[in-house]
């Protein structure tokens, strides 16, 4: 039988992923598929499991990466810490599909912030407080690094609001990650309101934004001379550790 997996989320029009596997498909002569389910209510799963009982694993995406904790049977002990999930394995328990929720956004981003950065610890500013930047921050914290967030209304602990981000704290801050959508397609020319005049070459300048894979945020960076990395060796490296939680 073949096996199928996918995506939840809402848009999706942005996504890569479908084209991702289906090409990792083809070139594997695996027999699968890969389809979108562009949920806006994260209850909705409960259709999309009882239409597709041939659904094995599912990748989550905004915004219900934590909204889909609920639903779930089961969840690894990283996810619970980061309180998201964004890969899902699903086995039949008695004919009952069974949940188990993982999150590959930090081991994925722990990889890249590696190679970008090599190894050098610097203080860092998390704009976005969603589900990746809870990953991000987690990552951090594990590899020793002082961070803080940066939201509308900073109510989430150690945040500060943009209009409280000054150039001294950008200056310091040598390592800046965009975990919000802004600037994600179609909405290009979005981007986070920081002080970019702050950004040096000097500075690291991340975003999880994949999708045009030079955003706003990052032309801001590089047009000040920041070292840029986007977000699509991360979505590979998580595309990759799913497959391998899927394959379990």
């Amino acid at each position: 039988m073949t096996n199928r997996y996918g995506l939840i989320g809402f848009p999706l029009g942005h996504s890569f992923s479908k084209k991702y596997f289906t090409n990792k498909f083809l070139n594997h002569s695996i027999d699968a598929v890969y389809d979108l389910f562009p949920l806006e209510d994260v209850s909705q799963l409960h259709t999309i499991l009882t239409e597709f009982t041939d659904l094995i694993g599912l990748n989550v995406t905004i915004p219900h990466k934590q909204k889909i904790i609920p639903l779930l049977d089961s969840i690894s002990d990283e996810a619970a810490i980061i309180n998201a999930v964004n890969t899902i394995r699903i086995s039949r328990v008695n004919g009952k599909p069974f949940l188990e929720g993982y999150n590959t956004d930090a081991p994925a981003f722990e990889a890249e912030l590696i190679e970008f950065t090599s190894g050098q610890k610097r203080i860092a500013l998390i704009l976005g407080t969603g589900g990746a930047s809870a990953a991000v921050a987690y990552v951090l914290g594990e590899l020793g690094w002082e961070y803080q967030f940066v939201s509308r209304n900073a109510k989430k602990p150690n945040s500060i609001t943009y209009a409280d981000l000054t150039e001294s704290i950008v200056s310091k801050s040598k390592l800046i990650i965009n975990c919000t959508p802004l600037g994600m397609h179609p909405d290009i020319d979005t981007l986070p309101q920081i002080p970019y005049s702050a950004v040096t070459p000097q500075h690291y300048l991340f975003d999880i934004v994949y999708n045009p894979e030079l955003t706003a945020f990052l032309i801001r960076g590089k047009q000040q001379g920041a070292h840029i990395r986007n977000g699509l060796g991360m979505l590979h490296r998580q595309a990759e550790l799913a497959w391998d939680i899927w394959q379990k």
